[in-house]
């Protein structure tokens, strides 16, 4: 968890949770770029910023072999053209291999059902 994402839009904010993603070794630094590239290419499909202050930028990706997620918030607020219009200040990204569209459906049902629970941003 990242506690406090200094970002002040969804695009600073994806690049620093990949970053962090390739500070603990979950992706390597060589994957970097194409791995935004890809979180960029669905987010500009259609924002992450679901409302209830909260964005779920996400991507599937050859680059990962299983499912990774990071989750962050922001003091301030983060500009990340919410379909609700707000700021986000709860972030969770997450990579899914390719070609595991189902797998991807349930992690955001899951979350769906989490993320009101005050120990999910824990």
């Amino acid at each position: 968890m990242i506690v406090d994402l200094s970002g002040n839009d969804r695009w600073q904010v994806i690049e620093e949770l990949v970053d962090h993603l390739i500070s603990l070794g979950k992706i390597q630094s060589a994957h970097r770029d194409p791995i935004i590239a890809a979180i960029q290419k669905r987010e500009l499909s259609m924002s992450t910023g679901i409302g209830f202050a909260m964005g779920m930028p996400h991507a599937s990706t050859d680059l990962v072999s299983e499912v990774i997620e990071v989750k962050g918030r922001s003091k301030n607020g983060i500009n990340f053209d919410a379909l609700d219009g707000k700021l986000v200040y709860k972030v969770i990204l997450f990579l899914v291999p390719t070609g595991q569209f189902q797998k991807q459906i349930n992690i955001l049902a899951d979350i769906a059902k989490q993320i009101h629970k005050p120990d999910f941003w824990a």
